[in-house]
């Protein structure tokens, strides 16, 4: 199979314009305490955003759905997010503030105050193997295996020239296009076998997926001549093993029971799928909030690490931790297949603002800073489950989402958090049934307080 070139990649660019030094630390400070117009105002400082930017975000991004009409059918609006930010993140020597579009309480926090963390104790750094996207076309019975496998083999060279001239012209004007031909034989399971054919090709910024397609359909024609058999069906594979994005994070001097802790909660998630799905859920839980703030293609995305995380025949963990004498090292390694170029990602303002927030200069840049913000988001996981526990840390974020929940006015949102919290720390576990009965005996006082007034 062909694995592509490793390819290391120098620091990215630094977001927007935030300076090199430590200047850029102190503007990270208190920037979960600071209001909605002060973050506005840092992130300006910072140079993540320009006052076009928050003017666009203050008014509430995209008012009609003129945009949407051209992306979907049958559009009757837009479903909004919340849109974050996560700060610390120092990635290959360099600052970020990331975006994230997310509704779950609590991955920013983790991932702001992890990321700081790592910052003060150790580094984080990235890289890309290989730049090849995979489409596969499918013979579903091939009648002789071996003379089917030399013909494609005595073609390729003449396929690879034809595609590229006659589909990804447009690729290999930017420096990519198809890159190579190699067959494989499926069992079918009934003793017979299938043909497949992977179609390699390099799609530099943009994530490949329609002309992959296209390049595999236009194949169709002259494999089905050259080979006398029948093509099934074209289509490109999430299953990108032939790129795969890398990040790694070493906190150094880590108290020894922490690491091992650690350690042996990574190796649970390594050798028992029931725990590597949760674990790789946390890890997507940094991954997709980014894809689906960049306009990329957050359900490719999973697709592909999922099948990764079992591609040697048991579901395991995409992240690893061990402990490397004194010092807690993490690796996360999958396919991370996303574009900067096309499609939403570039017709989508809030896209194109989320890209432009973080200084992304290429798909390789952002599938890296995607890596790093997952296995910090795994590494605060892993901490919190070895420490406090999923329970402490989490509900205690999610008591704003209980009391709005339980209908609380905004004169009561306050009372009835201070009651959850003290409940939380008291019995370690809270639920809306706690938030609607405290909000009925601050209304009844109330109520009874008024009706004593003269």
């Amino acid at each position: 199979m062909a694995t592509g070139k490793k390819v290391k990649l120098e620091s990215p660019v630094l977001a927007r314009a935030v300076s090199s030094g430590e200047p850029s630390a102190d503007l990270f400070k208190g920037f979960s305490k600071l209001s909605r117009e002060e973050r506005f105002a840092r992130l300006v400082e910072m140079g993540a955003l320009n006052s076009e930017d928050v003017g666009f975000l203050r008014g509430g991004g995209l008012k009609t759905p003129d945009l949407a009409e051209k992306f979907i059918e049958n559009v009757i609006g837009y479903f909004q997010l919340p849109l974050g930010v996560a700060t610390n993140f120092r990635v290959d020597g360099r600052d970020y503030v990331i975006p994230l579009a997310v509704e779950e309480t609590s991955i920013i926090a983790a991932a702001s105050k992890t990321a700081k963390w790592v910052r003060e104790s150790g580094e984080i750094t990235t890289e890309t193997v290989g730049n090849l996207i995979i489409g596969q076309i499918q013979i579903a019975k091939v009648s002789d295996f071996g003379s089917f496998a030399e013909v494609i083999a005595s073609n390729k060279t003449k396929w690879i020239e034809l595609a590229n001239k006659d589909v990804a012209h447009g690729l290999v004007a930017r420096g990519g296009g198809v890159r190579d031909i190699q067959v494989r034989a499926v069992p079918r399971g009934d003793g017979g076998q299938m043909g497949v054919i992977h179609v390699y090709a390099d799609p530099c910024d943009a994530m490949g997926a329609n002309i992959i397609n296209q390049v595999c359909e236009y194949l169709k024609t002259p494999v089905e001549q050259a080979t006398g058999e029948t093509v099934t069906m074209c289509i490109l594979s999430n299953l990108v093993d032939t790129k795969l994005t890398r990040a790694r994070v070493v906190i150094r001097g880590i108290e020894k029971d922490l690491g091992r802790k650690i350690e042996e909660a990574s190796l649970f998630a390594q050798q028992d799928p029931y725990r590597a799905a949760t674990n790789n859920k946390g890890v997507l839980n940094g991954i997709d909030p980014i894809l689906i703030a960049t306009g990329n293609d957050w359900r490719a995305v999973e697709a592909g690490v999922h099948a990764y995380a079992a591609r040697d025949g048991q579901y395991s963990s995409v992240t690893k931790w061990k402990m490397e004498g004194d010092d807690l090292v993490g690796i996360f390694e999958a396919p991370i297949v996303v574009g900067t170029v096309g499609g939403v990602t570039k017709l989508h303002p809030t896209a194109q603002l989320c890209l432009n927030m973080m200084g992304i200069d290429s798909a390789s840049h952002l599938s890296r800073l995607c890596a790093a913000v997952g296995l910090v988001q795994n590494l605060g996981a892993l901490k919190a489950l070895t420490t406090v526990g999923i329970i402490e840390g989490h509900m205690k974020l999610h008591i704003k989402n209980l009391t709005l929940g339980a209908g609380a006015s905004e004169r009561e949102v306050p009372i009835v958090q201070k009651r959850l919290e003290e409940i939380l720390m008291l019995t370690k576990r809270i639920s809306l049934n706690n938030a609607v009965e405290i909000l009925r005996e601050i209304r009844a006082g109330a109520q009874a307080g008024a009706a004593g007034q003269p």
